[in-house]
């Protein structure tokens, strides 16, 4: 008897060290003993899949070994079918993105798609303005969120902006985006920072995450084709949109400072036409490669 414990033993312990403290995906696909994570998939990226088949994606993103995603609409599928394939292919979605013209005019009814689809928040990744993104725009774009955001939080969401780059105009000290946090912290908003869409107009993520360290929803995990010279359009070519840790981001950095903060959800997104592949080094560079 005290033999077999002994082996037992032996056998936990031997499992336990098995995995150890640099194996990639420690705490799940796309981290590793330094970056926990979670690592998840905005659903966009697998956008050229939602005419001809769209529970391809959902297939994919979980033989990717994704477990989180964030939703984004496919025409034609309802909440309910969208929530179907989520459990068909055992992944959870937290947060999702509609139109700001959506949050705006209906915003009982992006409530009710939100609940359905069992998110705990629901983001707007494009403010409207003509031309170059100005104050008056910023203004009224703050108004309309801090009109949704309490009862948004009446129903157990939070409400967030995802940033696209022309946010970054010049304002007073800052920038229009200081000035957006600074309209909407009473009411709660917070901020997905994307990484591509922060470094293209030539800011730090970093900085950004320690000026607004309790704000940050979550991060887009995407990386810029070095040599390409950004501006404030909000717009690049997609192929210009690489393999996470081989552009212009500094990954180590940005990981290592959103982890601190406690930052709860990282998604890739991946823009380009060889995302099937580029998803994969990314991943891969999560697990094996970015390091501080």
């Amino acid at each position: 008897m005290k033999k077999l414990l002994v082996l037992i033993l032996v056998a936990f312990l031997a499992g336990v060290f098995s995995i150890s403290a640099d194996e990639p995906g420690k705490y799940g696909v796309g981290t590793s003993d330094q970056f926990h994570g979670p690592v998840g998939l905005q659903m966009y990226s697998l956008r050229s899949y939602y005419a001809e088949d769209p529970e391809k994606a959902f297939r994919t993103a979980s033989e990717y070994g994704f477990v989180e995603v964030e939703y984004s609409a496919i025409r034609g599928l309802s909440p309910e079918d969208y929530v179907a394939f989520l459990k068909k292919y055992n992944l959870r979605a937290f947060s999702g993105h509609w139109p700001f013209e959506q949050l705006e005019n209906n915003t009982d009814g992006v409530i009710a798609e939100a609940k359905t689809l069992g998110l705990d928040s629901v983001g707007v990744a494009w403010l409207p303005h003509t031309g170059k993104f100005t104050e008056d725009d910023c203004r009224r774009a703050a108004e309309v969120f801090n009109r949704a955001a309490p009862k948004l939080h009446e129903n157990g969401l939070d409400l967030y902006l995802h940033n696209h780059g022309y946010e970054f105009e010049p304002y007073e000290h800052g920038t229009l985006l200081d000035l957006f946090m600074s309209l909407t912290e009473c009411s709660g908003v917070k901020l997905q920072l994307d990484i591509l869409w922060t470094i293209f107009p030539g800011q730090d993520p970093v900085s950004i995450m320690k000026e607004y360290p309790t704000r940050i929803h979550s991060l887009h995990l995407k990386d810029l084709k070095k040599g390409v010279e950004g501006n404030l359009s909000g717009g690049t070519n997609v192929e210009n949109d690489v393999a996470l840790g081989t552009g212009q981001a500094d990954y180590p950095a940005i990981l290592k400072t959103a982890q601190e903060i406690g930052v709860p959800h990282f998604y890739i997104e991946d823009e380009s036409p060889f995302f099937e592949t580029q998803i994969r080094e990314s991943l891969n560079n999560l697990e094996e490669k970015i390091k501080w």
